[in-house]
């Protein structure tokens, strides 16, 4: 005779024989799930319906054709009394490890905030003095990089140059003239003695300007040498020096694109020897 026994935990059912659950107690192990129950209590009345039998779950490993399809209710499989141990020898069973807590997973997409957590919109009445406060201070900006640079915005933009004096008189600035000594050379020069005057000099020189553009007029360094061409004497001359009272005004102006000037100066050698000189422009 033999009885049917479900497993509380995955629902197989075993067949088994009485004298099975006389040796172990009623105490059984489930051939699938490995859980010890009690089968006396979880017998089961399948009357005289035939009942499904299914191989050994063991053999699937060493056949790989074969594999154990998974356990529905009314599946009966024979059960191995043998695997049970009697409760007093078996030891406690292990407590189940806590389940790992999922983490729902975070969307690529941004989720939008809700109301009370966005950001409140600005009045335009702000945005509008903050746009103009913007816009002065860039003004400002480029009115100082302007007047900063007021030389080259006027030689570049020779319409501009009324405005740039006008502002000039303002923040007391004075727009000068372009300052090329690259473009600005010495055509000739000579040292002679003046006939009429013992120990006078007289230099005598042309400065022209290559440039396209009005120029300042530059310094002239003027050094007397003895016969070694070592100095003697050196001195510098501004243009206040070397360009003629009644065209002082004229040097406010500079000089002329292509134009050239003469200059003509006396100096007193009484209590100098020198043979030579040499004279070089530039602009300090």
């Amino acid at each position: 005779m033999s009885l049917v026994t479900r497993c509380p935990s995955c629902g197989t059912t075993f067949r088994i024989k009485p004298a099975q659950l006389a040796a172990r107690g009623g105490k059984a192990r489930c051939g699938k799930c490995a859980a010890v129950f009690d089968a006396v209590a979880s017998l089961q009345d399948h009357g005289d319906a035939p009942v499904r039998t299914e191989p050994s779950p063991q053999l699937g490993l060493f056949d790989p054709s074969r594999r154990p399809a998974r356990a529905s209710p009314d599946m009966t499989v024979e059960l191995d009394m043998t695997a049970v141990e009697p409760a007093a020898s078996r030891p406690p069973p292990r407590p189940l490890a806590p389940a790992a807590k999922r983490v729902p997973r975070q969307d690529s997409v941004a989720q939008p905030l809700p109301e009370f957590l966005e950001d409140e919109a600005p009045p335009k009445r702000l945005r509008f003095l903050w746009g103009l406060l913007a816009l002065l201070a860039l003004l400002g900006l480029a009115g100082q990089l302007l007047l900063s640079f007021r030389t080259e915005a006027a030689l570049r933009v020779p319409e501009l140059k009324p405005f740039l004096v006008t502002a000039c008189k303002t923040f007391d600035c004075t727009v000068k003239l372009p300052r090329r000594p690259e473009l600005m050379s010495i055509e000739s020069s000579d040292l002679q003695a003046d006939p009429g005057h013992e120990n006078l000099v007289v230099l005598n020189a042309v400065i022209r300007n290559g440039a396209p553009f009005p120029q300042e007029y530059p310094d002239l360094e003027f050094t007397l040498t003895d016969e070694s061409d070592q100095a003697v004497v050196r001195r510098v001359l501004a243009p206040a020096d070397y360009v003629a009272t009644p065209r002082s005004q004229g040097a406010l102006n500079g000089i002329g694109p292509g134009a050239e000037v003469v200059v003509r100066l006396y100096f007193d050698t009484s209590r100098v020897r020198a043979t030579g000189y040499r004279l070089y422009l530039f602009f300090p």
